[in-house]
């Protein structure tokens, strides 16, 4: 359509004269919602083509609503969204910020309209349980990974999770291990006990695949930053991530000049955020990032008492 063509080429000129930082920033937030939108759909599509034909009940609050189906006929989607509602809310107030919230609203809807409207259209697989359970993992963590990569959530157990452990220090696998485990115990009272173990194998191929596509495998993240803009990016880290930040003397080879760097150590949920705090502050920073085996100490697990 003309105008279509119009508006994309005012934005492009718009673009093109505005600052280097602002451009970069608009380019990240379109790759954001198109990896949000697509992760979002991609759940939603898995829901239809190999949970529900199996009754094999999702993980969190999708699984709720997959279970309100079976029990109560309400569709999958509208009762998601209804459960995530509040729970939104309560992250607005106590979670990680506008920015994950808004996200994850937007990836929230996208999922549960999405999970109403592709079951008209996506023809169920039924068969092996091999099949369901390892592609019907593969699928729902790629799309888990995707959304998180996007600096959102699919809502539900994800932000309870985040608020749980910003309010009380609750560790996120334990949020996710109590909420997992009613859901299931549930679904086996409702449709039996063998699809609540399918549903086990497809929520552990899950949780692998989301750490494989989000940032690969590993316990945590260790970061060396050496950038022009030290002390943004150790401020941003700081507030936003509320993680520490180990200042070091390093001088550089070629030029021998003294220049600060950044060390920082996170959790595997927070990888994708840190990149994007480093290229909003400084696109131009050299950023290693390496695994790190196990951390002891304040925000990860603590000293074991002998």
């Amino acid at each position: 359509m003309p105008w279509i063509a119009r508006l994309a080429n005012n934005l492009q000129r718009a673009l093109s004269r505005s600052d280097p930082r602002h451009r970069h920033a608009a380019q990240l937030l379109v790759q954001d919602y198109a990896l949000l939108t697509v992760g979002a759909l991609l759940c939603a599509a898995n829901v239809n083509l190999f949970l529900v034909p199996n009754q094999v009940v999702s993980s969190g609050v999708t699984g709720i609503g997959m279970l309100l189906y079976y029990r109560l006929g309400w569709p999958i989607g509208i009762a998601t969204l209804v459960l995530n509602i509040p729970i939104l809310a309560a992250g607005i107030m106590w979670g990680g910020g506008w920015r994950i919230v808004v996200r994850s609203v937007y990836a929230t809807a996208v999922m549960t309209i999405g999970i109403d409207l592709l079951a008209l259209v996506l023809p169920p697989i039924y068969g092996d349980p091999l099949v369901f359970t390892l592609f019907g993992g593969a699928l729902d963590g790629l799309g888990i990974g995707l959304v998180l990569r996007g600096q959102g959530t699919t809502g539900g157990t994800d932000i309870v999770a985040q608020i749980l452990n910003h309010t009380r220090g609750i560790r996120f696998g334990t949020t996710f291990i109590a909420v997992n485990s009613i859901v299931l115990l549930a679904a086996a009272t409702q449709v039996g006990l063998v699809p609540a173990l399918y549903a086990l194998i497809v929520n552990f191929v899950s949780g692998r695949v989301v750490d494989s596509v989000q940032e690969g495998s590993g316990y945590a993240r260790a970061f060396f930053i050496l950038s022009s803009r030290t002390e943004e990016i150790q401020q941003a880290v700081m507030q936003d991530l509320e993680r520490g930040v180990t200042l070091l003397d390093v001088r550089g080879g070629y030029t021998q000049a003294p220049q600060p760097a950044l060390y920082v150590v996170v959790s595997r949920s927070q990888v994708t955020r840190l990149k994007r705090l480093i290229s909003e502050q400084d696109p131009a920073a050299f950023v290693v990032v390496s695994e790190v085996h196990e951390v002891l100490g304040e925000g990860f697990r603590p000293h074991k008492q002998k």
